[in-house]
């Protein structure tokens, strides 16, 4: 059986715009809270990532839910080269 026990808090600042996403996709999928809804796209990013890790040297502010990332990847991390998906 898989311990659920939560032993770390992770604060993280949202602005308005990335708030109102989280949100409207956790009511459209029917999460139950906002913590359940950011750990399963967590989740589901390091999936779609292949669990890559994110480079070093990149500051908190170069990662964003909405608009451009300055650190997020520009090309599939597959390898197929197709951008495309989700």
């Amino acid at each position: 059986m898989t311990d659920l026990a939560r032993g770390e808090r992770l604060q993280i600042m949202l602005t308005a715009e990335e708030l109102a996403a989280l949100d409207n996709w956790r009511f459209a999928c029917r999460m139950p809270s906002r913590a359940a809804a950011v750990r399963e796209l967590l989740k589901r990013g390091l999936v779609a990532e292949g669990f890559a890790l994110a480079e070093g040297g990149n500051k908190s502010q170069d990662f964003r839910v909405t608009g451009t990332s300055s650190a997020s990847p520009t090309r599939d991390r597959r390898g197929d080269g197709e951008n495309g998906g989700a």
